[in-house]
């Protein structure tokens, strides 16, 4: 097995470190890509002062989906993992990556969370979507056969949030299998996790919305995963009016997000998919641009 490891970041210097120290530990053989957003902390200085990164890629774009793509396409084992930053492997993971892989064609693993009671550990996530049985993979900790990646061109940069989800979708649709290998662990370093992000609820819609009427269509399940989920956080964002932590006017502007990112949402993912009707179902792959990269220092 030749293994690639992608390291997308984003202003995540001392997080990184921590990251890329527990690769070359774990797997001092694979070979190594950090694909750094715009970060303006010092890391590409970082990077290119350290001896186990193999080639770092300078792009523009702040979205993980668009520097998970870059990263996939310097890479040349016939295994690339992708690992967030902030996450550090366990001496498991390695072996657990090779076992998984030579059940299936995706393997993906769980992320411990340290907690003062002892630490949180993922299970495995599936769902049945319009008859189709959908394994979830952990986004910051899964390994792909490259065929796969090949065959389904990547991830979709139209979803600069819900890309895995989406990938998740089109692997159920494909003689692809998802494994779930309980010692492919990683953890959260400390102080890694920063806070919860305020949620963008028109995005959040519209990138629903997008992947279900993209690998879907219009089928009556679709609209009622999407109604389902609108009505849950409706009834969330209504109690927290009725505690005085929000208002009505932001409970009402809320409800505007949700209803014109779904509608934005449910145009382009059927325009998406009459414009791609194949296996790979995805207009906005990896093989559609050559522009991510700004730079790219290659030390192979």
């Amino acid at each position: 097995m030749e293994l690639s490891v992608v390291v997308p970041t984003l202003n995540g210097r001392d997080r990184l470190a921590g990251t890329l120290e527990a690769l070359a530990t774990v797997v001092p053989e694979a070979e190594i890509v950090v694909v750094n957003g715009p970060s303006a902390d010092g890391t590409t200085g970082m990077v290119r002062d350290r001896d186990d990164v193999d080639v770092l890629v300078e792009i523009a774009d702040r979205s993980v989906t668009t520097a998970r793509n870059a990263g996939i396409g310097h890479t040349t084992g016939d295994v690339v993992a992708l690992v967030d930053h902030g996450l550090a492997v366990d001496e498991s993971w390695a072996d657990a990556v090779r076992t998984g892989l030579s059940n299936g064609d995706v393997v993906t693993g769980p992320t411990h969370r340290p907690r003062r009671a002892g630490a949180a550990t993922e299970t495995v996530e599936k769902r049945t979507v319009a008859g189709r049985d959908v394994t979830y993979f952990n986004s910051g900790n899964v390994a792909f056969d490259r065929a796969v990646l090949d065959a389904l061109d990547g991830y979709d940069e139209y979803l600069p949030v819900g890309g895995s989800r989406d990938l998740a979708h089109r692997l159920a649709d494909s003689e692809f299998r998802v494994e779930w290998a309980q010692s492919m662990a990683v953890e959260r370093t400390y102080g890694a996790d920063g806070g919860q992000p305020q949620c963008d609820w028109a995005w959040k819609y519209r990138s629903l919305a997008y992947r279900l009427s993209k690998n879907y269509g219009t089928r009556p399940t679709v609209l009622g995963r999407l109604v389902g989920h609108a009505g849950s956080d409706a009834l969330d964002s209504l109690r927290d009016v009725v505690r005085r932590k929000t208002g009505p006017s932001e409970w009402l502007s809320t409800g505007r997000d949700v209803l014109s990112g779904a509608a934005v949402g449910l145009k382009d993912g059927l325009s998406a998919r009459a414009c791609d009707r194949s296996i790979a179902r995805n207009p906005h792959g990896a093989s559609t641009r050559s522009d991510r990269a700004v730079s790219v220092y290659d030390w192979r």
